[in-house]
């Protein structure tokens, strides 16, 4: 809890600088679409462009506050993904041992990743949803949510309980192909440092977590910067800090159309750097405690046996 939060302030730049986007088009909008939507005004200059420069701005306009925004749900969304996500994945590993066939370890461990991933992310998208609003919105007048039981009030009265799930699509097809590459990754790197250096030191569970974190985030970033933009759209669009700057998206794959057209590759992977040096430690420390919390079921299991 405390590693989070005093990284919290890195989501914050990091959704920041995946929602600005930078385009040379609008998105075409369906007529099915409400105009009082609206579209990207392109003369716009974009408001944050690189990671010191946003934590400056956001220093400056929002004060030191406005760097832990939608620090609560972020608690929530963590402690309900990672429960769910370890006992999933653990079962899924029993599972997937039978006696009739035997998988190869890395597909093994991919696919339990993948599937755990899908089942957390599911049940923990509400706080996801909640954690990137929050993080957006603007302070003054523009202010969106007053505190997380009006968030949850607003978006059901207003976009019903589909809004919740707002980007749900590519946050599962992203987190399937995401947490398969964490597991398998850091079974992979720990199994091949151990080898070479003759040890199986807890320090190696660090060292390879981190290392899959880099890999698993930079080959799944686009999916999560679809994520994010589909997070905040609805009645509310315009009201965020980069509102009026932010097109209208309809679907993950039209989504992906559109900022490809309007923004080429880099586009999508606006906010890696910062992304980036968030996901190391954090996949470090999280395959680190998975670890040692394998180990202490498996001792608890046989001591039952």
């Amino acid at each position: 809890m405390t590693f989070r939060f005093v990284i919290a302030p890195l989501d914050v730049i990091k959704i920041r600088l995946q929602l600005q986007p930078i385009p040379t088009f609008t998105p075409t909008i369906q007529t099915t679409v409400p105009s009082t939507l609206g579209s990207l005004p392109p003369s716009l200059p974009p408001l944050y462009r690189g990671v010191f420069p946003t934590f400056l701005r956001i220093l400056r306009e929002e004060t030191i506050t406005g760097l832990w925004k939608g620090n609560i749900p972020a608690e929530l969304l963590y402690i309900t993904y990672g429960a769910a996500q370890f006992l999933t994945y653990r079962h899924l590993t029993t599972a997937l041992d039978s006696p009739f066939y035997t998988l190869p370890p890395s597909l093994k461990y991919f696919i339990s990743g993948g599937l755990a991933g899908a089942a957390a992310t599911t049940l923990s998208y509400p706080f996801d949803l909640l954690r990137t609003r929050f993080a957006a919105q603007a302070n003054g007048d523009r202010r969106v949510y007053t505190s997380i039981l009006h968030s949850i009030c607003q978006i059901r009265q207003s976009e019903g309980y589909a809004g919740f799930f707002r980007g749900w699509g590519a946050g599962v097809t992203q987190i399937v192909p995401y947490m398969g590459l964490v597991f398998m990754t850091h079974e992979a790197t720990k199994k091949f440092l151990g080898d070479k250096l003759g040890s199986n030191s807890k320090a190696l569970d660090a060292v390879s977590g981190g290392l899959a974190g880099i890999v698993a985030k930079t080959g799944t970033f686009p999916l999560d910067l679809i994520r994010k933009r589909l997070q905040v759209q609805g009645p509310t669009r315009t009201r965020y800090v980069i509102g009026d700057r932010l097109p209208v998206y309809i679907g993950v794959w039209r989504t992906a159309r559109d900022v490809l057209r309007a923004e080429g590759v880099r586009g999508l992977y606006r906010g890696l750097v910062v992304s980036l040096v968030k996901a190391a430690p954090l996949s470090a420390a999280t395959m680190w405690s998975f670890e040692v919390g394998m180990r202490a079921l498996k001792g608890l299991d046989e001591h039952e046996d």
